[in-house]
């Protein structure tokens, strides 16, 4: 899709200034656009990116329009406009006729060396490399890419451009590079839907759990990295970034934009909300609740709020004897009187 910033600014009710017939293709960040990208900022904490940015276009509210050096399009509601746009850039997958459709297999392979099981929908322009497994009833859409010895089991999705390295294990029900849950509210307090226009890029020696789902970027893309071990039921949000060789138990939600660091191990249950940058070498205990940015190593437990787990242990130690203390605390004030 190219657009030029005259219908641009037509779809979004902007204010255009600079050149109308300026086209654009496609959606980035500040500080990745090209010329023929369009970019958007929200506040003043973006300045410095929004300054130096060479986008072809940048969505933004009128307080910024002095900072920008390129084609600005100013709105009211920033994120909103955001969100209207992405649409416009969306590819969808289309419908593919299995008995008629091809995998693309890796230059190095014989087309024996992929097994693909019966019901399965392959898309185009996909590459399988050599001695992967394809189980039954698997979905894999256009542009994807698949390591070399790599096992995908039954009814796993993996969807549009997402990537997958060397010896990855996805299990039954997984989908890979699902929509994102990104929303902006209109003048009506009525939801609209952020399409998400980026991937999920997983490394190698990678282990996907059963029903797991990994929800693809907004613009740039969600990244798991190599080593990974990802259990059951796990929902990862959009823009996500897992470091190497960290293992994530069952039943854990990874809120948008948030980075886990290397050899991190997250117990069963956790809730990590959105936007925090977590380091490496960090435990965090089953059923806690991360509220805040982790900086430094060690093991955490956060049911209220996140602390050491060497302080928990000693709040949660006080914790059980408050009743004790209450009674010792009420006789002596009852012979105070």
């Amino acid at each position: 899709m190219i657009l030029s910033l005259e219908k641009i600014a037509e779809l979004l009710g902007a204010t255009l200034i600079g050149d109308s017939d300026t086209e654009i293709n496609g959606i980035s960040t500040l500080r990745d656009a090209n010329e023929n990208q369009i970019s958007y900022a929200v506040s003043d904490k973006y300045i410095n990116s929004l300054s130096n940015t060479k986008a072809g276009a940048v969505i933004l509210p009128n307080k910024l329009k002095e900072h920008c050096p390129t084609n600005a399009l100013i709105v009211e509601n920033t994120y909103l406009a955001f969100a209207k746009i992405t649409h416009q850039f969306k590819h969808y997958n289309l419908p593919i006729n299995n008995s008629s459709s091809k995998a693309i297999i890796d230059s190095s392979a014989l087309v024996e060396n992929v097994t693909i099981g019966p019901g399965c929908v392959i898309g185009k322009n996909v590459s399988i490399g050599k001695n992967t497994v394809i189980d039954s009833n698997c979905v894999v859409e256009d542009g994807v890419s698949i390591g070399e010895n790599s096992y995908i089991s039954a009814n796993v999705t993996i969807q549009r451009e997402c990537q997958l390295g060397k010896r990855c294990s996805i299990l039954p029900g997984a989908v890979i590079g699902s929509e994102g849950f990104g929303n902006a509210r209109d003048n009506q307090k009525k939801w609209q839907s952020i399409a998400h226009l980026g991937r999920v890029c997983i490394g190698d020696d990678v282990l996907i759990g059963a029903n797991t789902t990994i929800d693809r970027g907004t613009i740039d893309d969600t990244v798991i990295h190599n080593g990974v071990k990802i259990d059951n039921l796990v929902q990862i949000a959009h823009n996500v970034i897992i470091g190497e060789n960290t293992a994530i138990a069952a039943k854990t939600g990874i809120a948008g934009t948030t980075t886990i660091g290397k050899r991190c191990m997250i117990g069963g249950m956790v809730g990590i909300v959105g936007h925090l940058t977590i380091t490496d070498d960090v435990i965090v205990n089953a059923t806690s609740t991360v509220n805040r940015s982790i900086a430094k190593p060690g093991i955490y437990t956060g049911f209220f709020p996140l602390m050491t787990h060497s302080g928990w242990k000693k709040a949660g130690m006080w914790l059980t004897k408050l009743d004790k203390i209450t009674k010792i605390l009420n006789i002596k004030l009852k012979n105070l009187k």
